[in-house]
């Protein structure tokens, strides 16, 4: 979402690292080059003025010009207000007497029926007994997606069809969950136009009779500063404790973002990543600041790979890359994980240093390489995988021609996998506890170069 933004800020902080000595016309100049990046994001202009005059303030001080590195001192600065626009972490609130309510509201269309059940997820996977209520009563299409949504990550739904006011529908599901022991209850509500007043007054019923201990406002990232008026107005009725962005994995430029906690004060709690069940991640300031200046987000990274991958099978797997047995049909395996994770551009993007890299691949290239690593291998029978010396010229031909690759792709994973094999039985034979970071870092560097065509 901010890729045309960090471009921008890099080459500006680029340009500041070519000094030796910063002046004040020189602060002046990148600030100028700062403001257009962030208009052209997108971001309300109020904002953009504090902001770079909060940064002004500070980069033509003592701790930047008497520094000795004056361009990473403005850098830092700047990642600083980033995190400081952005505002604090903030968790659901999960203290008081269960059931906890969890209120969805927003505009048609925003996404909050996927949403509830990402949230309903992530709780369940957290230990939680969620409850999804189905109380938009407006569309009956809403009330069926619920229930399919419910069915796929195995969470019950109470509905009521739509004859029945959604704020009875509130009532009876608290009373259900009281009865059936779930602790989080998640309402989905209609969609709704911030101005109708109806809608909103039964926004307010609702609210009144739940008392939710959230009331997250879901926002489409792809309606720009739109989203902050959307916020505004159902703040000033409902009033709100968090927000909810989705679809920051589409081609939005991200203003809405960086405006909205400041405008609204009210602060951004989840981020929807994909389409995916999966697909929503706490909102951490820090680590989108990181993002944005091209800094990588390597915490996030990991965590969406504990979530798709369990203890046990890394440990299986590293003691196969260690004693040398990793095989296709492992490797095959790992792709399938890695693609559970996201995009593999943007997997590389939360790397430090890889972001760049990624940018000068063509569009789509390291999926490309993925797709094709994939089909080489599934061309290959279950005996070739477990038995990689079997594949002699001719099986080779045959791989090629059955994954539409041609026989020097297949040569060349070939050579790349026995490299890598090579390297973890040298580093398993090197041993000691203190190597296991550093072969986990190698291994997964000679995977990406893989997958990048490197």
């Amino acid at each position: 979402m901010f890729e045309s933004l960090t471009d921008k800020l890099q080459s500006v902080f680029e340009g500041l690292s070519t000094k030796g000595k910063l002046t004040e016309n020189d602060v002046n100049a990148a600030l100028r080059e700062v403001r257009l990046a962030l208009l052209e994001a997108d971001v309300n202009y109020k904002v953009v003025k504090s902001f770079v005059g909060r940064v002004k303030e500070r980069a033509i001080g003592v701790e930047v010009m008497d520094s000795l590195t004056p361009a990473q001192q403005v850098v830092k600065i700047v990642n600083d207000e980033l995190i400081e626009l952005l505002g604090k972490a903030a968790p659901l609130n999960t203290s008081g007497q269960p059931p906890q309510v969890i209120m969805l509201v927003g505009l048609q269309g925003s996404g909050k029926t996927t949403t509830a059940g990402k949230l309903a997820l992530r709780l369940k996977k957290s230990g939680q007994r969620p409850l999804l209520v189905a109380a938009d009563i407006y569309r009956p299409a809403a009330i069926q997606q619920l229930q399919v949504v419910g069915q796929q990550i195995d969470v019950p739904v109470h509905s009521e069809g739509t004859d029945v006011a959604a704020s009875t529908i509130a009532k009876n599901a608290l009373r259900l969950a009281r009865e059936k022991a779930y602790n989080v209850v998640i309402l989905d509500t209609a969609g709704r136009l911030q101005i109708d007043d109806g809608m909103m007054r039964e926004l307010e019923q609702v609210r009144m009779i739940a008392r939710p201990a959230d009331v997250l406002l879901v926002v489409d990232a792809m309606t720009g500063q739109e989203a902050v008026r959307v916020a505004e107005g159902f703040n000033v009725r409902v009033p709100l404790t968090g927000l909810i962005m989705t679809k920051i994995d589409g081609d939005a430029r991200g203003g809405a973002a960086l405006s909205i906690r400041e405008v609204t004060g009210v602060p951004i709690k989840y981020l929807g990543t994909s389409e995916k069940m999966e697909g929503i991640e706490p909102f951490y300031p820090d680590r989108l600041a990181n993002r944005i200046l091209g800094m990588g987000d390597v915490l996030s990274l990991i965590e969406r790979a504990q979530e798709s991958i369990t203890e046990e099978d890394a440990a299986a797997m590293e003691e196969k890359l260690m004693g040398g047995s990793f095989d296709f049909e492992d490797f095959l395996d790992q792709l399938k994980q890695i693609k559970k994770l996201g995009p593999l551009s943007e997997l590389l993007g939360m790397i430090p240093g890889m972001g760049k890299m990624t940018k000068e691949l063509e569009p789509g290239m390291a999926e490309d390489n993925l797709k094709s690593v994939e089909a080489i291998i599934s061309s290959m029978t279950v005996k070739e995988r477990r038995n990689p010396q079997l594949l002699n010229a001719s099986r080779r031909r045959r791989i090629a021609a059955g994954s539409g690759t041609t026989v020097q792709e297949v040569n060349q994973l070939m050579k790349q996998f026995r490299d890598m094999q090579k390297m973890m039985k040298q580093m398993g034979i090197m041993g000691g506890g203190k190597g296991k970071k550093r072969r986990r870092g190698r291994t997964g560097s000679n995977m990406m170069n893989m997958f990048g065509g490197q």
